[in-house]
C-alpha cells in the first residue's frame, strides 16, 4: 500500500510494471538487427545482435530455473564488459532473481565477505578470473556452483573448484522458450557493494522500477544523451554501478553497443573506437589519460568519436581542453555514486550560456553540473540547515530521488537518511542556476583511478607491524590516478624500520593497487581535543609532497 494519500478520483491508465525484461524485449522488437560487439577475454571480436542477446538471455533464464534459482535469490558475476555479462544482466534480473556484480579488483578475502553477506547462490566468472575464483571459493559458504563464462573447449581439465560449470553448456542445454514473468516493479533487481572509510562494504539494492526510471532519465538530451544514432562503448566496468546504467539505456534506445573486455589500455581502446566507429563513450579520467597519451604519441586523430562522459573523479581542465580543442571531442562531466544508481548530475550548457566567452563556458563545464529530472540535491551545514545556492557557500551535499537508496542491504549502517535525504559524504557548492561543484570530501577515503581506497584499513595493517606506533593515511595528488595513498608513520621508540619494509608488509593483505605509494616517518601526529588524529592538518602539512615516480 502506498505511503501517500489517494485522490478520490484515480487515473484510468493501464498498470504495467516497470521491469528490466521489458528493455531487452523492446530492443529485440524495435532494434533486433542492431549490433552488440565484444572484444572477448579470449582475444577475438564477437558480433551478434540484440535479437541474439534476447534469445540467449531467455536460454540462460531457463538454465537458472533448472539450477533452482528462486525469485529474490542472488546470482553473482565476476566479469568484464562483454556480451555474456550483458545476457546475465537480463537473464538474472528478468527472471526475478537479483544480479550481484562483484569488483574483481578487490582482494580475495573481501570478495568472499561480500559473496557471503549477499548469500550468493551461484557465481559466474570470466575465464581469466579462474585463479581468483579458486583463491576465494573455499571461503564462500552459500555458493552452490561456479560457472566459467567460456566455451566447452576452454574449460580447465583440473580445477580447485569442484562444482565448476560451463556457461555455453548451460546455454546449449536450454531452449529459448521462456516468457518473462510479471511481478511487482519494486522487487529487487541488482545489488552493488560500495566501500567506505570504516567497516565492511555495504550493499546498494536496486529495484526494477528504480533501474528503468534511471535509464529513461539518463537517455535524455541533458542526461547522457544516448540515441539510436550512436555507437556506444562503455569503458566504465559493468561491475561498477552497472556501468552507469548503460547496459540498460543503450538497448532502450537501440544504439549499437561495443564492449572492450579487459583491454582498457590506450592502444586497445583507440583501435576499437576506430574499428567500430564509436561516437560516445563513458569512463573515469585515468582511462582517458592513457588514451590521450597514446593518440598524442602516435599523432592520431578520432574519426568518429563525438563526446565522452567523465565521472568517478573530477576531470582535469587540461584534459577537457585537449579533447575539445585538439580532437573536437566534447567532454561532459557527470556525478553520482553507487547509492544513486549512480547518475545524479550532468554538466551541459543552457541556451543563455552559448553567448558567453569561452572562458566563462569552460568554468561552467568544469563543474559537476545540474541534476537530471528525478534527482534533487541540496547543501546543508552540520546542523542540517539548508544553505544558499550562490556558488560560494559550501556545505554537505545531500540527495533524494526514486533511484537513490533509502537504506543499505540488510540494514547495514542503520538509518542512513537525514530528514529524508541521503548524505553523499561530499562537500559542494551550488550556484543560482543549480550547477553543483564538489569542493572536498567529508570522508577520508582516497579515490584512485575512479575506485575508492579505505584509509582505515591501511592504517590498521600498518599499525599491526611491530615497529609502528601510529599511522595515518592520506591521499596525495597523482598525475595519472588522481590520488594515491601516502602513509605517515610514527615508529615505536628504538624501532628500526624502512619504508620498503613497511610497504612489503602490505603484500597479501590487501588488493595490490591499494598498496601505499610511499611512507614518510614523523616524530608525532597532530591530535584533537578528543584524541582523534587531525587528518586535515596532515593534508595541509603534506600538500606539496611529491610521490616517487616508477
Amino acid at each position: 500500500m502506498s505511503q501517500y494519500p489517494q485522490s478520490p478520483l484515480m487515473g484510468q491508465m493501464m498498470h504495467q510494471p516497470l521491469l528490466i525484461s521489458s528493455i531487452i524485449e523492446h530492443a529485440d522488437r524495435q532494434f533486433g538487427k542492431n549490433e552488440i560487439v565484444s572484444r572477448r577475454v579470449e582475444g577475438d571480436i564477437h558480433r551478434y545482435t540484440y535479437r541474439d542477446c534476447h534469445r540467449r538471455a531467455r536460454q540462460m533464464a531457463n538454465a537458472l530455473r533448472a539450477l533452482g534459482v528462486k525469485m529474490g535469490e542472488r546470482v553473482a558475476t565476476l566479469a568484464w564488459n562483454g556480451y555474456r555479462h550483458m545476457e546475465l544482466y537480463y537473464a538474472v534480473s528478468g527472471s526475478g532473481a537479483v544480479l550481484h556484480t562483484i569488483n574483481p579488483r578487490l582482494f580475495a578475502e573481501q570478495i568472499a565477505y561480500i559473496a557471503n553477506h549477499a548469500e550468493d547462490q551461484y557465481l559466474f566468472f570470466d575465464m581469466n578470473f579462474l585463479p581468483l575464483a579458486e583463491a576465494f571459493a573455499a571461503h564462500c559458504t552459500t555458493i552452490k556452483a561456479y560457472v566459467m563464462m567460456c566455451d566447452r573447449d576452454r574449460m580447465p581439465k583440473e580445477s580447485k573448484i569442484a562444482n565448476l560449470l560451463c556457461y555455453e553448456d548451460l546455454i546449449d542445454n536450454n531452449t529459448d522458450d521462456y516468457v518473462w514473468p510479471l511481478f511487482d516493479e519494486n522487487s529487487a533487481s541488482s545489488l552493488c557493494y560500495t566501500s567506505g572509510t570504516t567497516g565492511h562494504p555495504k550493499g546498494a539494492l536496486y529495484s526494477h522500477r528504480s533501474t528503468v526510471l534511471h535509464s529513461l532519465a539518463s537517455c535524455s538530451p541533458d542526461g547522457l544523451n544516448v540515441s539510436a544514432r550512436d555507437v556506444v562503448l562503455p569503458v566504465v566496468p559493468m561491475f561498477h554501478v552497472n556501468a552507469w546504467g548503460l547496459p540498460y539505456s543503450v538497448p532502450m534506445t537501440g544504439a549499437k553497443m561495443v564492449f572492450p573486455g579487459a583491454s582498457l589500455d590506450g592502444k586497445s581502446v583507440y583501435e576499437l573506437f576506430e574499428q567500430e566507429q564509436v561516437t560516445f563513450s563513458a569512463g573515469v579520467p585515468t582511462v582517458w589519460l592513457g588514451l590521450l597519451t597514446y593518440v598524442g604519441q602516435n599523432n592520431l586523430r578520432f574519426s568518429s568519436l563525438k563526446r565522452t562522459v567523465v565521472g568517478g573523479s573530477a576531470c582535469p581542465p587540461s584534459m577537457m581542453k585537449t579533447f575539445m580543442h585538439k580532437y573536437g571531442v566534447e567532454t561532459v562531466h557527470a556525478w553520482g555514486m553507487t547509492e544513486m544508481s549512480p547518475l545524479g548530475t550532468v554538466c551541459t550548457l543552457q541556451s543563455n550560456h552559448l553567448t558567453m566567452s569561452e572562458e566563462a563556458r569552460q568554468a561552467i563545464l568544469e563543474k559537476q553540473g545540474h541534476t537530471i529530472y528525478g534527482v534533487q540535491i541540496r547543501i546543508v551545514d552540520d546542523n542540517f540547515k539548508e544553505l544558499p545556492w550562490d556558488g560560494k557557500t559550501f556545505g554537505n551535499l545531500q540527495a533524494k530521488g526514486p533511484w537513490v537508496i533509502s537504506s543499505y542491504f540488510k540494514g547495514e549502517g542503520g538509518d542512513v537518511l537525514q530528514d529524508g535525504w541521503f548524505p553523499t559524504g561530499d562537500v559542494a557548492t551550488i550556484d543560482a542556476e543549480g550547477y553543483m561543484q564538489i569542493t572536498d570530501r567529508s570522508k577520508d577515503v582516497i579515490k584512485s583511478g575512479g575506485e575508492w581506497i579505505g584509509t582505515i584499513d591501511l592504517e590498521n595493517i600498518a599499525m599491526s607491524h611491530p615497529a609502528v606506533l601510529q599511522a595515518a593515511c592520506i591521499g596525495i595528488a597523482h598525475p595519472k590516478w588522481d590520488e594515491r595513498p601516502l602513509l605517515v608513520v610514527v615508529k615505536k621508540q628504538g624501532a628500526d624500520l624502512t619504508k620498503e619494509e613497511l610497504i612489503e608488509f602490505f603484500q597479501g593483505k590487501i588488493a595490490k593497487w591499494w598498496t601505499p605509494d610511499d611512507v614518510t616517518f614523523v616524530d608525532e601526529l597532530p591530535h584533537g581535543a578528543t584524541g582523534k588524529i587531525l587528518k586535515n592538518k596532515i593534508r595541509e602539512q603534506f600538500k606539496e609532497y611529491k610521490l616517487p615516480t616508477a
